[in-house]
């Protein structure tokens, strides 16, 4: 890890994609490409990260809080047999440009999606797209499906969804920056990285905590985390659900999402929930074949 400290975003992802410990985190990352997205910003003038891989019918796969488009690396080998997978980082996170003058929050975040999927469009014609959410791209994923209707984004998959009930809570200035330095001290990433997982004294070890810390060395981590969590973040997203049919998969061992969110999205979601045995916060990554496996064919 020495030397990457004041790497820009496009070039952390390049050492990922020589570098990192985990084979499919390099092979994910050999896949980036960095895209122009017309209408973002006119001010901005730095690309934007999409992992492309793959070939079928679009899905666009979103991560969840603080983390990047790294998080499917044992998802995506399995969805791109049938699929041409698009995996951004979303704004503010992962390796995005963060310019200093952007506010970060809900609206920035899908205001890059809407252009990210009508560049994707533009690509590959009217085709509607799939969608996968995983956390707190869940919620993510619900709002901007809302937005978007059915004729641009055809049906969705959540995994453990973060986001859907509750209502934003909006840290004052100075504690976001206080729970920022928090998140970046390497004891608690490295306990959050294993909480995650339903067993980590087995599934967690340097590759993972490599990955879970690899994004908060692009430049402006700090601020645009921050400025986020002074937002509020994506909360109450859940209803009305949009149109486009859902689909949940929920761990058993998850310990990022406490009991009472659960029974909360139960009563949203009904049916649609289903439970995985063996699985924490993170079923792409606890147990990627059977999310490969819940998708569509």
């Amino acid at each position: 890890m020495n030397g990457t400290a004041s790497l820009s975003g496009q070039a952390l992802v390049e050492w990922a994609a020589s570098e990192l410990l985990d084979p499919q985190g390099r092979q994910l990352a050999a896949a980036v490409q960095w895209w122009p997205l017309a209408g973002l910003n006119d001010d901005w003038q730095d690309p934007w990260p999409v992992a492309v891989l793959g070939s079928g019918p679009p899905l666009l796969l979103l991560h969840g809080f603080d983390s990047s488009f790294l998080e499917f690396r044992r998802l995506a080998p399995l969805l791109a047999q049938r699929h041409q997978l698009f995996i951004p980082d979303l704004f503010g996170f992962g390796f995005t440009p963060r310019p200093a003058g952007a506010s970060y929050g809900p609206e920035a975040v899908l205001a890059h999606l809407e252009a990210l999927v009508a560049s994707i469009r533009q690509r590959l014609g009217a085709e509607p797209i799939d969608l996968i959410g995983a956390s707190m791209g869940g919620a993510v994923a619900v709002e901007l499906a809302r937005r978007l209707g059915s004729q641009q984004l055809r049906r969705l998959l959540l995994l453990a969804p973060a986001g859907l009930t509750g209502r934003p809570m909006p840290l004052p200035p100075g504690l976001d920056r206080l729970g920022v330095a928090f998140l970046g001290r390497p004891g608690v990433r490295g306990g959050l990285c294993r909480s995650a997982f339903a067993d980590p004294a087995t599934a967690v070890g340097p590759a993972e905590l490599q990955i879970a810390s690899l994004h908060l060395r692009s430049p402006g981590w700090a601020m645009a985390l921050a400025r986020f969590a002074r937002s509020g973040g994506f909360a109450g997203c859940g209803a009305p659900l949009p149109e486009q049919p859902i689909s949940v998969l929920w761990g058993a061992n998850d310990r990022i999402l406490r009991p009472a969110q659960k029974r909360a999205a139960l009563a949203l979601l009904g049916g649609r929930l289903r439970e995985l045995a063996a699985c924490g916060h993170l079923p792409h990554l606890d147990q990627p074949q059977q999310v490969a496996d819940a998708c569509w064919l």
